[in-house]
């Protein structure tokens, strides 16, 4: 079996570069990226342009929730991604990581090809984010690998915290990040 991408030096300096914004955040948050990145693995190949698409596409997916201090987070981590795609001199990659960003809550596929990088990327969150109720064809013994390697973490129990309280304020919309 193919092996567990740990380690990717762009990602990890993003980390560092906003650890202060994450806080205590970071550890789940950083192990929810890499399980993304690694589920994306999983489904289909994934080297050199397009593994470093996911890797920041993986970054930004969540952040707005604390680089935009918002949990209706999808629109503010697409804009953050452009950004630094734009100071990257990446602009040609804009569309494909904005569409994974958006995309990646949505309930049913994306309308692309079963092998792009949006809908492997939208399948590899909801498995994360399913705790492996939700496979996609993903083995269940990759998906306990995957999480061995980069535990919760609490990244679950903080998503529902975060729902709790937008519940409290939004009632009529809890998840303004989802879908159809």
């Amino acid at each position: 079996m193919k092996r567990l991408i740990t380690e990717r030096a762009e990602l990890d300096a993003l980390f560092d570069h906003y650890a202060e914004r994450f806080g205590r955040d970071q550890t789940p948050y950083r192990n929810h990226v890499y399980r993304v990145i690694n589920l994306v693995a999983a489904q289909r190949p994934l080297e050199g342009d397009d593994l470093r698409k996911v890797e920041l596409a993986g970054f930004f997916h969540d952040a707005g929730i604390w680089l935009a201090g918002t949990f209706d987070y999808l629109g503010p981590s697409a804009r953050l991604a452009c950004h630094h795609l734009s100071e990257l001199g990446l602009t040609d990659w804009a569309d494909e990581i904005h569409a994974m960003i958006v995309q990646h809550h949505k309930l049913t596929g994306t309308g692309e090809s079963p092998n792009s990088l949006v809908e492997a990327f939208r399948r590899a969150d909801w498995i994360d984010l399913s705790l492996g109720l939700v496979r996609f064809g993903v083995p269940r013994q990759r998906i306990r690998e995957i999480n061995h390697r980069f535990p919760n973490a609490g990244f679950h129990g903080l998503l529902l915290g975060l729902a709790a309280r937008r519940l409290c304020t939004h009632p009529w919309n809890p998840l303004p990040m989802i879908r159809r």
